[in-house]
């Protein structure tokens, strides 16, 4: 076990974790934002540089600081580390910067995206982007292009996380999908145009972070934030059968995997249950979906609010803003 304090909170976790890893632990604004790391996918990390923190002290053992800053998701943590996250001015100034580069390409149409409301880019941008831009060239563009019967591929939003493609290698038999060209020319495409259409391709849709990979059945059918989540499960031969539906009325729109509080999905639905399932009678309905009240998806309270619980919340972030530890009881509740 190693204990290591993040932005004045000590946590104690087993050796080996990650630095982001160990803030999840402790939870809420300690936790640095991720769009290329997923837990539950193999050699993911790395890439999109959003989370790196500063390392003030390595270890008891060797207290000197690492020379530059850190990707929290692939640097393992050490006995006696001291790291820096939101209390270091130099991480959220490179982390604005990343936003920034992440934003060259991008377009910012989030309000003719299908991905408006659950947008990790979104919230990244709106958290520790500019509110302008000093790129002046020209933006690469690609036209969209269905990649199946079900999935619509818009590239020109890709921010190449690369969780499609561990996804492809991953969970299916044969991926026909990855990588293509090199630098500003980089894009994700299927080899000799072949379609994407095994069991479990639906979920490059659920991992994508950003709307490059969209679900060609809701496309365009309703905002996210006015539909009624709610958790169902049927049994299934090939998956959990544990998903989310997104209803309107008595109209399942869509069926996606149950994400977690970082967006991640645990348990990896089929195409048969994301695609083919879009009746009420197909499921057993168990409720409404919990949705984080910071969602936009939230805002319609389609579950009863409690408030002592939210007091408190807002409590211990006001004690977190003025500089104070929160107490041990309260930081993994």
């Amino acid at each position: 076990m190693a204990k290591l304090t993040i932005d004045g909170v000590e946590v104690e976790v087993p050796d080996g974790t990650s630095i982001l890893n160990a803030a999840r632990q402790i939870g809420g604004a300690l936790v640095p934002p991720a769009m290329c790391y997923y837990s539950s996918l193999k050699e993911t990390g790395g890439k999109c540089r959003v989370c790196l923190v500063k390392v003030a002290q390595g270890s008891t053992k060797d207290p000197r600081p690492m020379p530059k800053l850190v990707a929290s998701c692939r640097t393992p943590v050490g006995d006696g580390m001291v790291v820096q996250n939101l209390t270091s001015p130099e991480v959220l100034e490179a982390r604005k910067g990343v936003v920034e580069f992440l934003l060259l390409n991008h377009p910012l149409d989030c309000p003719i995206c299908d991905q408006a409301g659950e947008c990790d880019l979104q919230n990244l941008a709106y958290e520790h982007g500019a509110s302008t831009t000093r790129y002046e060239g020209e933006r690469r563009t690609f036209e969209k292009i269905d990649i199946g019967d079900k999935i619509k591929l818009h590239m020109t939003r890709c921010i190449l996380c690369y969780r499609c493609t561990y996804v492809a290698d991953q969970l299916t038999n044969e991926r026909v999908h990855g990588v293509i060209g090199r630098g500003d020319r980089a894009e994700i495409s299927t080899y000799i145009q072949k379609a994407v259409d095994n069991d479990f391709s639906g979920n490059m849709i659920d991992v994508c972070p950003v709307g490059a990979l969209t679900d060609r059945t809701f496309r365009f059918k309703s905002r996210v934030w006015f539909t009624d989540p709610k958790d169902a499960h049927r049994n299934c031969t090939k998956c959990s059968g544990k998903v989310v539906l997104w209803m309107k009325g008595d109209e399942v729109l869509r069926v996606t995997a149950r994400k977690d509080q970082y967006g991640e999905v645990k348990e990896y639905i089929c195409n048969e249950c994301r695609f083919e399932h879009k009746k009420v009678s197909d499921w057993t309905v168990e409720g409404p979906r919990h949705i984080d009240r910071h969602s936009v998806i939230a805002q319609n309270h389609y579950e009863k609010i409690d408030l002592q619980k939210l007091k408190k919340e807002v409590e211990r972030q006001l004690e977190f803003q003025r500089g104070k530890q929160l107490p041990e009881n309260e930081i993994h509740s």
